[in-house]
């Protein structure tokens, strides 16, 4: 097993990965901008170097200064995380050149899977089924024009180098092409650093369904079953579950089957995800891979009992995969809901600034992937998730009603969040029904609007405390006085409370 491993990322994702490392008794090299010196990845890390400035082109898309951090820390593995790098094959290669693990799939299979495209054109040569659309990416919107003629609209629009949403827009109308593919391809640019995008068939009223795949460097591979991830608003998954409503065993089966043959078919190995889409006659056809962890891995985690971080770890440093397809089983039902810094009230723009108090959900069941705290500054740089509330239970009506407990017990005050909006998601009966569709938002929330806080049952019984309670806060650190640090002046998550000391009872 690796000693030391640098992870290329920030956020929660990378405060997981820290994590999983202390567990397995490796030491973490945290990266950050200039903007996130504060952050709760650089506070938690064993080690941290700063690798530039606030835009993501000149830091956690920076291959030099990441790579520059893992010789200087004598780092011998990269964990990507998702998201900037994540899928980047030059990224993987230029990690194999300088003989340093990356832990993911090996540069020449994420080179395949990682272009939409080219691995669409190799699926189908093996007789898996896919979306009708472009057979080659492209940055030309006249080229665009013509291949969306002939798919016929409406069409897909998706970056050809990422996934998570970025560059996707749904084109009704050959007027609304030249305006669409432009931003799209911005988008693809400034998130993946490749414009490239390419076109597919709009399919009505799908089912986003992924399986989670794990393959070693032998040949051996297994699935982990099927996330629901059809919760989407505005082409990003919002909310995930497992198993899904709409598979029964003889499905599940079969897709399982098909993702394994398009991990055997592109020689991938590590974690990664086989995406597809279900049309209203349960036919699925391939999506695409994620070649990465995904958000929403946590839903399989406690499902399988399996940890997909360990388990990345271990394949990376060369072991076989320990585990048989046979022994694998999904028990009871998970939710995530992701927790993003957006206001509500303004189309869901991304809202940035001080949270002044965060109160964590708990709970029999819950679990809370978090990257960070009271007192903490959200940029404005960077996607706004904030963390991952997931829940647990032997079913899927109890998993949902934990699920909307602790987000009604979820205060963050100080910025905006979707956490009213996810809550209502969770609780609308056609969700409750598992009516769960790709257009479910557009179809049942189209209409929404923040309730007042005294009429949304949200947290009402702990907001006045908490608004106390973040006063306080935000008093005791305009008073704080700065400690000594041992390594640039980082502070511990002990400075971020402000002043404190420790109090002796007399009895």
């Amino acid at each position: 097993m690796f000693k030391k491993i640098l992870i290329a990322n920030r956020g929660e994702i990378s405060v997981r990965v820290i994590r999983a490392c202390r567990e397995l008794g490796i030491t973490s090299v945290a990266v950050y901008s200039t903007v996130d010196r504060d952050s709760m990845h650089v506070q938690l890390a064993d080690e941290a170097v700063c690798i530039g400035e606030a835009s993501p082109e000149k830091s956690y898309l920076n291959i030099d200064a990441i790579i520059k951090a893992a010789r200087e820390t004598n780092a011998e593995a990269i964990h990507p995380g998702y998201g900037f790098l994540a899928e980047n094959h030059l990224f993987a290669e230029r990690c194999e050149t300088e003989g340093i693990a990356f832990i993911g799939p090996h540069s020449k299979a994420l080179k395949l899977v990682g272009d939409k495209v080219a691995s669409r054109k190799v699926t189908e040569a093996v007789g898996i089924p896919i979306i009708p659309g472009m057979k080659g990416k492209s940055t030309d919107v006249d080229e665009c024009m013509v291949e969306a003629e002939k798919i016929g609209f409406p069409v897909l629009l998706k970056a050809s180098a990422g996934g998570g949403g970025k560059g996707m827009r749904v084109i009704y109308s050959k007027d609304e092409l030249k305006d669409a593919v432009e931003a799209g391809m911005r988008e693809a640019k400034s998130a993946f650093g490749d414009p490239s995008v390419y076109l597919e068939k709009y399919i009505e009223q799908p089912r986003h369904i992924e399986f989670q795949i794990l393959a070693d460097k032998y040949g051996n591979a297994i699935h982990l079953f099927e996330r629901e991830c059809s919760i989407q608003r505005r082409h990003q998954k919002i909310i995930e579950e497992s198993p899904s409503t709409a598979l029964d065993d003889d499905m599940r089966k079969r897709m399982g089957d098909t993702a394994l043959k398009v991990v055997r078919v592109s020689e991938y190995s590590n974690a990664g995800t086989v995406e597809f889409l279900v049309d209203e006659d349960k036919n699925f056809y391939f999506l695409e891979v994620n070649a990465r962890l995904q958000v929403e891995h946590p839903v399989t985690e406690l499902v399988t009992g399996i940890d997909l971080v360990h388990s990345q770890l271990r394949i990376a440093a060369g072991e076989k995969l320990w585990l048989k397809q046979h022994q694998l089983h999904q028990n009871g039902h998970s939710i995530e809901c992701r927790i993003y810094a957006e206001d509500p009230q303004h189309n869901f723009l991304p809202s940035a600034g001080k949270i002044l108090f965060m109160k964590e959900p708990s709970g029999p069941g819950i679990r809370h992937d978090c990257g960070i705290y009271s007192g903490y500054n959200v940029s404005v740089y960077y996607d706004p998730i904030l963390s991952k509330l997931i829940a647990w239970a032997p079913t899927r009506e109890t998993c949902c009603k934990r699920v909307a407990s602790a987000l009604a017990d979820f205060p963050i005050l100080g910025i905006k969040t979707n956490i009213e909006f996810l809550h209502d998601v969770i609780t609308h009966p056609e969700f409750s029904a598992g009516n769960t569709f790709t257009d479910f938002i557009s179809i049942n929330m189209a209409d929404w609007r923040p309730k007042s806080l005294d009429q949304s049952g949200l947290a009402n019984g702990i907001l006045d405390e908490a608004l106390i309670v973040a006063a306080v806060f935000s008093s005791s650190i305009k008073k704080s006085k700065t400690l000594p640090t041992k390594t640039e002046s980082i502070p511990s998550p002990w400075q971020t409370l402000g002043e404190w000391r420790i109090g002796i009872g007399l009895d």
